[in-house]
């Protein structure tokens, strides 16, 4: 049930739930803070494909750096 639930929400909530700033965020998955905020606002399923895969495991919390 966990996973049906993670696509629907937003990066910002994931986000936010993991502790993590957009600045935090960027620098964990190497791209940088304006692109965050660009899909702070996108659903996860949403998220264009090489962004999603960087960021999906740390929203998970799998990979912290």
């Amino acid at each position: 049930m966990f996973f049906w639930t993670f696509g629907n929400k937003t990066v910002k909530e994931l986000r936010k739930k993991q502790g993590l700033t957009a600045q935090e965020l960027a620098t964990i998955v190497g791209v940088n803070s304006p692109m965050i905020k660009k899909v702070d606002q996108f659903k996860i399923k949403n998220v264009p494909e090489p962004l999603k895969s960087k960021i999906e495991p740390v929203l998970k919390g799998k990979k912290r750096v």
